[in-house]
């Protein structure tokens, strides 16, 4: 089970590396070269999906990363019903940072059905959307306002609500490309608020930063976009991530 390895992971101390693959931005050639460089440098998970979608290849890329690799695939969906029963489990993702009851349950009711008949393993996601600085696909679309990125005590009090609301895993985002990362303060708040794995992406383009987020008590680093534009980024992040010690 996915989840039980994250939370083993978490227990151990250990800092996890995922790339994130949008259906839309790739092509079956340059996924190979991911793939490859994703082996090389023991990236630790795939997710994939993306704001909106609009291509029908999300099956199709996702059979070719499970035939090509042994690393565990998630389903990153811009809403429920973006599924593929070829995964390895998929990010319920509910959006607690804003106030569209569409996004915080309305999608999930209309796609239950769907996601239960999927076989999927389902991991419950509170999705805190942070200011990146630039507007979001997500943010857009949501018609929600991002927490402030000076506002730490906003987002714990979310974590920790999400927590509360049985929530088993925090998903902390800029959104792609974001000009700013979430700041460590701001991470540290949540992780020393919740003991749900903690996800972090939006913004990092840089092995440090990556470093730095995951000290201030990030779980699971995501890197999408710099990683399209840069692809040699894979290694130098994943070993930034595994690189960071170990604290039980």
């Amino acid at each position: 089970m996915i989840y039980q390895q994250l939370n083993h992971t978490k227990q151990k101390g250990k800092k996890s590396f995922a790339v994130l693959i949008d259906p839309d931005k790739i092509n079956a050639a340059s996924l190979d070269r991911i793939i490859s460089l994703s082996v090389q440098a023991a990236v630790d998970y795939f997710f994939v999906g993306g704001s909106l979608v609009l291509s029908n290849h999300l099956d199709k890329y996702v059979m070719q990363l499970k035939s090509s690799c042994d690393i565990p695939v998630l389903l990153f969906p811009g809403n429920p019903s973006q599924i593929s029963e070829h995964a390895d489990a998929l990010l319920y993702l509910s959006l607690i940072s804003g106030r569209n009851a569409d996004l915080l349950i309305g999608q999930h009711v209309a796609s239950a059905p769907k996601v239960k008949q999927s076989g999927l393993e389902i991991m419950a996601t509170g999705y805190m959307v942070i200011d990146g600085g630039a507007p979001t696909t997500v943010s857009y679309i949501s018609n929600a306002a991002p927490i402030p990125a000076d506002k730490s005590d906003i987002a714990l009090c979310t974590a920790m609500a999400g927590e509360m609301l049985g929530m088993k895993i925090i998903y902390m985002d800029a959104g792609s490309g974001a000009k700013v990362p979430i700041p460590e303060e701001m991470i540290q708040a949540v992780a020393q608020s919740v003991s749900l794995p903690i996800i972090v992406g939006g913004g990092i383009v840089q092995p440090e930063k990556a470093y730095l987020n995951c000290k201030a008590g990030a779980d699971i680093i995501v890197v999408g976009n710099a990683i399209e534009k840069d692809a040699s980024l894979i290694k130098e992040i994943s070993d930034a991530v595994h690189s960071v010690p170990a604290k039980v």
